[in-house]
């Protein structure tokens, strides 16, 4: 069956744009239908662009007439809400932040701009991108498009149910502990967590300045490599950002992994891993056995650590970082107060949600006199312990492959009173982000109640270019890169 054009993906329609059977105008006013008809059950926007995608999707025409602009030109994308866009709102999924305008892009926006990108809207996320089910937004919840009972994951979650339900063709998500690649998983769609320095992160409303990280969700293995070529590079502006090369990561992609070694690090497939999720994460590892790669088992014996160090490092620099959020610069500010500490108090108390209370609360009790050598200095030391075993295990292979998650999506509300059963489920995610590799997942099977499993790579430092070979190839393995929720209009 053909696909719907905003099923379809970037290459996909990008053939189509640049021979002129399609317009950026028809495909953008698709998107927007289509936005029309699902949106009331997903809810996977904060704030719509229609009038300027549309204008955007003229210039985009234009573009393409004169033979100009890049691989995107004419594409719309949905932009996750924690990255700034010149006069148009950035909530960042809080009330305190309601107002914000900023006055300037970030770098991957400009970027996207400059290829001729269609934006149609900003989308939902956790508040301050804190949380793993996309529950803790001030704008609503989305819903998994596979099943609207569940949850979508996040803290990109809009970013992946938009893709999932075609209201986008693909869209730019940020990952700290795994919020591009656990929503991915559980909305069946390609999402990566670049090299942290590899994507420039100006622009980008801090939650943990040394773990966030922006990435694309796509609707295939090639988009990604797309999306990656985009955004990707060095930027002045960011003092993270790191002088790397940038292939052309679409070269990259063939189906043949001869002489490739791939790890399958034992702790990843320990007790609490769902047996749905251990058989088609075992079925993807002996594809790729089929198409040529040595299959070896690695150990990471710090994974056990990676959540309790996390959840005193990602915290402590959100203390530091969400203490701009005062009411005097820019956003929600309690006008009622009758003093300054009142209205400091009254703005951050009233304008934050719980869950970046609460994480506010714990980062700055462990960065506090008397607490911070016993909890932060000892978890930076366990992170080193965990980049040093990933330094071993890529002594003997070329990646990492695992699950995402322990489970699929399970259903909304069912951990919202629960923060550490929530946290939990970051357990394979988490150390990527402390060791600032890159990784990502891509669909590798449903469970029999029909919601998505994801199958996660992990590699060395900037070699997204090797991920990506191996996720193109185990995509062609097993065929259903073509699936799309069967969402009723």
């Amino acid at each position: 069956m053909e696909l719907a054009l905003y099923d379809q993906t970037i290459h996909q329609l990008q053939e189509l744009l640049q021979s002129k059977q399609l317009s950026s105008v028809e495909l953008t006013n698709q998107v927007l239908n289509r936005i029309d008809q699902v949106e009331p059950q997903i809810g996977a926007f904060i704030t719509e662009c229609r009038d300027l995608a549309l204008s955007q999707a003229a210039a985009a025409d234009q573009m393409l007439a004169k033979g100009e602009g890049g691989p995107l030109c004419g594409i719309p994308l949905s932009i996750k809400d924690v990255l700034c866009t010149k006069g148009v709102r950035t909530t960042c999924g809080s009330k305190i932040l309601e107002p914000f305008v900023p006055p300037y892009d970030a770098t991957v926006i400009t970027r996207l701009k400059e290829q001729g990108a269609v934006m149609v809207g900003k989308v939902s996320m956790d508040e301050f991108a804190m949380g793993s089910a996309n529950e803790n937004c001030a704008y609503g919840t989305p819903k998994n498009p596979w099943n609207t009972n569940h949850i979508c994951g996040g803290s990109s979650g809009g970013s992946a149910a938009s893709v999932a339900s075609g209201e986008c063709i693909a869209s730019l998500g940020s990952d700290t502990g795994g919020s591009v690649r656990q929503p991915a998983s559980h909305c069946g769609v390609v999402g990566m967590k670049p090299t942290y320095g590899r994507v420039s992160r100006f622009g980008l409303l801090a939650f943990a300045s040394s773990l966030d990280q922006i990435g694309p969700l796509t609707k295939d293995v090639r988009d990604c490599a797309m999306m990656l070529n985009a955004i990707g590079g060095y930027d002045p502006k960011d003092s993270t950002s790191v002088k790397e090369s940038m292939p052309d990561f679409t070269a990259t992609l063939s189906s043949g992994l001869s002489g490739m070694r791939i790890g399958i690090p034992k702790e990843y497939f320990s007790e609490g891993l769902d047996q749905e999720v251990r058989a088609a994460v075992e079925n993807g590892i002996s594809l790729l056995r089929q198409a040529g790669a040595e299959i070896i088992e690695v150990s990471l014996p710090h994974t056990e650590y990676g959540i309790a160090a996390y959840y005193i490092i990602a915290p402590a620099e959100a203390s530091s970082n969400l203490a701009r959020y005062d009411g005097v610069k820019y956003g929600f500010r309690n006008q009622d107060a009758s003093t300054l500490l009142e209205m400091y108090k009254t703005s951050r108390s009233q304008g934050f949600g719980p869950e970046v209370k609460r994480r506010i609360i714990l980062g700055t009790y462990a960065l506090s006199s008397g607490y911070y050598d016993a909890y932060y200095k000892k978890a930076s030391q366990v992170r080193t312990k965990i980049v040093e075993d990933y330094q071993r295990a890529f002594t003997a292979c070329d990646a990492l492959v695992s699950p995402v998650t322990p489970t699929p999506a399970w259903r909304l509300g069912d951990k919202a009173d629960d923060p550490l059963a929530a946290y939990l489920s970051d357990a394979m995610t988490i150390c990527t982000n402390l060791a600032g590799l890159p990784a990502m997942s891509l669909p590798c099977g449903f469970s029999t109640a029909g919601l998505p499993i994801g199958f996660q790579i992990q590699g060395p430092h900037f070699q997204e270019g090797t991920l990506l070979k191996i996720a193109f190839a185990l995509e062609q393995a097993l065929g259903i890169s073509q699936r799309r929720p069967p969402i009723s209009t």
